[in-house]
């Protein structure tokens, strides 16, 4: 075993080209953050772990249905255009809104050294999901928000290899996950973009 971000698909890693964001790659990758909220360890990350597991796997059945025409992330969008029923193209959508969610929270830890992951994660919601979210949904937010790990208790996690081997030194770790985060943040860019330009979330 290793430390866990050495033991699953970085968002470094997904390939993309002028067709697009590989599909494959980058849903096994988003299947890696999930694992994240395991190491955050907190029950009141469920609601958010099976947001994304659940959209997760509406991508994925689109993309076992069709994986000549859903590729890429683009062309999977693209090609279900003109359905009544663009499960996917909704799934997506809010699978980038989730994966942004995590992401802006995990930069913000990283910029503030000093924060605690709850400020982090508070700042991160008010800036993505919450203009999305109805009451009670922001209540549960909040509750999650509250019941973040210590910070020094989940960076410990992260380096650590369940295996019992040597955990990952403070540099490698923020310089891996540096790299993960940064390329997490071009992609929902790059897709936020596109659903933008292309008119996909309309009547979502």
């Amino acid at each position: 075993m290793a430390p866990y971000l050495e033991t699953v698909k970085s968002f470094a890693d997904v390939e993309i080209t002028d067709a697009g964001v590989n599909t494959t790659q980058f849903l096994e990758a988003a299947e890696g953050l999930v694992g994240l909220f395991d190491i955050l360890g907190s029950a009141a990350f469920s609601v958010v772990q099976n947001d994304i597991k659940g959209n997760i796997t509406k991508v994925r059945t689109r993309y076992d249905a069709n994986p000549a025409l859903s590729g890429t992330l683009e062309k999977l969008v693209e090609n279900e255009k003109g359905e009544k029923k663009r499960t996917a193209t909704e799934g997506l959508m809010w699978l980038l809104r989730g994966l942004s969610f995590t992401c802006k929270a995990l930069q913000n830890a990283q910029t503030n050294k000093t924060e605690e992951l709850s400020a982090a994660f508070t700042k991160s919601y008010e800036g993505t999901l919450k203009k999305f979210h109805n009451f009670v949904v922001k209540g549960i937010f909040s509750v999650a928000m509250k019941a973040c790990p210590y910070r020094a208790d989940f960076y410990a996690k992260l380096a650590a290899d369940p295996a019992g081997g040597p955990a990952a030194s403070d540099e490698k770790l923020n310089a891996d996950l540096n790299k993960w985060l940064e390329a997490l943040a071009s992609i929902v860019a790059r897709m936020e973009s596109f659903y933008e330009t292309g008119g996909y979330g309309k009547g979502l």
